[in-house]
């Protein structure tokens, strides 16, 4: 449709059709209430809602590039820096890691040495419950002893 070649219902339609576009646009939907709640809350609780608009604007920049700036830092560098943190720890708790060893093998062994470890915890507790256990047993068949005793005794003393 050319505007300059356009007849009055044409550009009434046209016209009628922005109008309706605009209101429907301005109209404050949920989403939009939404966010000017958030956007309240923010400057209230941030202080910013008694600085003039060049203050907000300095504020608002200042917090913005600082934050761009520490999530970048966190994109670029923290994968590496875990990987590094990763490999000092092996170090640290295995010794000198095989350059000729790759990952799977790594986690094979990985594997096999936390179950030998589990399977002595699991000896070790056994042997220790075994002993309470017996312990118990033990301390029951005193107490108990004792009691038949002092029955016997209280009862030849009547």
């Amino acid at each position: 449709m050319d505007l300059l070649y356009a007849n009055p219902l044409q550009l009434a339609t046209a016209l009628l059709a922005i109008a309706i576009i605009g209101f429907i646009l301005t109209q404050p939907t949920s989403l939009v209430q939404w966010l000017q709640k958030k956007n309240y809350q923010y400057e209230v609780t941030s202080s910013l809602y008694m600085l003039t608009p060049t203050e907000k604007f300095v504020f608002n920049s200042i917090l913005f590039l600082t934050f761009s700036l520490l999530s970048t830092a966190c994109i670029l560098y923290l994968p590496d820096h875990i990987v590094t943190v990763s490999k000092r720890t092996y170090y640290y708790f295995a010794g000198d890691m095989p350059t000729n060893v790759t990952m799977g093998e790594l986690a094979g062994q990985a594997a096999e040495s936390v179950s030998k470890a589990s399977e002595a915890v699991l000896g070790t507790a056994s042997r220790v419950s075994d002993a309470v256990r017996e312990a118990a047993a033990a301390a029951t068949a005193t107490v108990g002893r004792e009691a038949v005793g002092q029955a016997v005794e209280s009862g030849s003393g009547s």
